[in-house]
């Protein structure tokens, strides 16, 4: 029977099957940050060792410091801690680890795929919800939890109910302006937080081939903002020619099968899936959130929604609510609305293109915000960027010029914003208090972000091209 790609995927990593539906599945590859050591802890109090050190990976991101290289730098005892944690465990049980002074040190959702860990039809897990991005690529990729990260650690493998499968179908010219991250929220915004709960996601059509690589890892790191267990794009000549001669790639007489075999990976003409969604493409315009969740989003020149116009009392009341915290009223034009910082970072969109994106912007013009930062998703493309320039018109248009690192996106580092204080983020979540205590977070494109930065207030990026 014709096969979806997420199906051959599953399949082929099937170990054994139990009549409840838990399914023990192979693991190729494990992601490991700072929040791993409880796994480690785990194995080191029975004297047990990583059963295939060889396929996991260590790099700390979310608790490391971008404002400088230097451990010492960081006046948090824990997250130093943390840090030199991860590298004594890697150490000890010979697990590739990117250190802090590496040149492959970076948001492991970044570097997974900058590195070539990532690859078509691998199954990879992480202990971070984010992990969907690797899909990109054509992997099943997805975030688990701190007892799964010791059953991988331990076992390589892991025990997982089988998700239904959705297709998310964008078609149509992609709109002048329009982003991989202004797709995703469109798509979030139509079906909810909560429309892909329990699937694993492929996004097809036209307009999701039409992304570059580095769009279609936004698209899929922000599948969990719609419920989805993982996210993935079927890998094409793009997905190929982003991974030959990256560092763990196959080679030679070993990327000639490789190759045989990702391209058997797309989903048989005639799949079946579970669950059908498609989006008309040309109607996408650049975004933004306008709430506290990431389905609360609309285009940037639209106004603010009314609770009233709600498709049920039950989503009016979430409206209200979110309004009140967020500080805006039915009816204001979201190009009205004062900005105080910008970040420009994430796993979701720190890579060169969003880069390139944010400085096309910014070239010549000055921030008009209290603060604005962008910190680069790794070593390497913080190396490129200044290699093109980039950095200079980001410094020149005063922005801070950090280290690669998670930063503002979710704050563990201590970059945060303050109370009242709204920020312009690419990252990937708007939740109460996700980015400081009382901060209100919109979710934009780079581009979004930079012109925000230049004139004080949201703006559509397309004004500045």
């Amino acid at each position: 029977m014709p096969q979806t790609q997420f199906e051959k995927i599953w399949d082929a990593h099937v170990i054994e099957s139990r009549p409840d539906g838990q399914t023990l599945l192979y693991v190729d590859r494990h992601l490991l940050h700072e929040g791993s050591f409880h796994g480690f802890e785990y194995l080191d109090q029975r004297d047990m060792p990583v059963r295939r050190p060889g396929q996991s990976f260590a790099v700390a991101d979310h608790y490391i410091p971008t404002t400088s290289r230097n451990l010492a730098d960081t006046e948090d005892d824990v997250a130093r801690s943390l840090i030199t944690r991860l590298e004594a465990n890697a150490a000890k049980h010979g697990v590739s680890h990117f250190g802090i002074d590496s040149e492959s040190q970076g948001i492991v959702h970044v570097i997974g795929p900058e590195q070539g860990i990532t690859l078509p039809g691998l199954l990879i897990v992480c202990g971070d919800s984010h992990t969907a991005t690797h899909g990109a690529l054509g992997a099943y990729a997805f975030g688990i939890g701190a007892s799964e990260v010791t059953h991988v650690l331990a076992t390589q493998t892991l025990w997982q109910m089988k998700p239904k499968a959705m297709r998310i179908s964008v078609d149509g010219a992609r709109p002048a302006g329009v982003t991989g991250k202004d797709v995703i929220l469109a798509i979030i915004a139509q079906i909810s937080a909560a429309g892909a709960t329990g699937h694993a996601v492929e996004f097809a059509g036209s307009l999701i081939r039409d992304l570059s690589m580095e769009e279609r890892m936004t698209v899929c790191n922000m599948t969990i903002e719609a419920g989805g267990r993982a996210g993935m794009i079927a890998p094409d000549e793009k997905t190929f020619a982003y991974i030959k001669g990256r560092r763990y790639a196959p080679d030679g007489e070993d990327w000639d099968k490789a190759l045989a075999a990702w391209l058997a990976l797309p989903s048989d003409e005639g799949a079946v899936f579970d669950a059908e969604v498609t989006l008309d493409g040309t109607a996408i315009r650049p975004m933004l959130t306008w709430g506290t969740s990431p389905e609360q989003a609309a285009a940037l020149a639209d106004t603010v929604p009314d609770p009233a116009n709600a498709p049920n009392a039950e989503k009016a009341e979430e409206w209200r609510d979110a309004l009140d915290y967020i500080g805006l009223t039915a009816g204001q034009h979201f190009r009205d609305v004062a900005v105080d910082k910008v970040f420009i970072g994430s796993c979701t969109n720190s890579r060169i293109e969003d880069l390139r994106a944010a400085a096309a912007v910014l070239k010549g013009r000055q921030v008009q915000v209290k603060q604005a930062l962008v910190s680069p998703g790794s070593f390497l493309v913080k190396k490129q960027a200044e290699a093109e320039g980039l950095d200079r018109i980001f410094k020149e248009a005063g922005f801070e010029w950090r280290e690669s690192g998670c930063s503002m996106c979710v704050g563990m580092n201590g970059d945060l914003a303050e109370r009242g204080e709204r920020v312009a983020s690419t990252s990937n979540r708007n939740f109460r208090g996700r980015q400081g205590q009382g901060v209100r977070t919109h979710l934009v494109s780079p581009a979004s972000a930079a012109a925000a930065a230049i004139t004080g207030h949201f703006a559509d990026p397309r004004d500045f091209a």
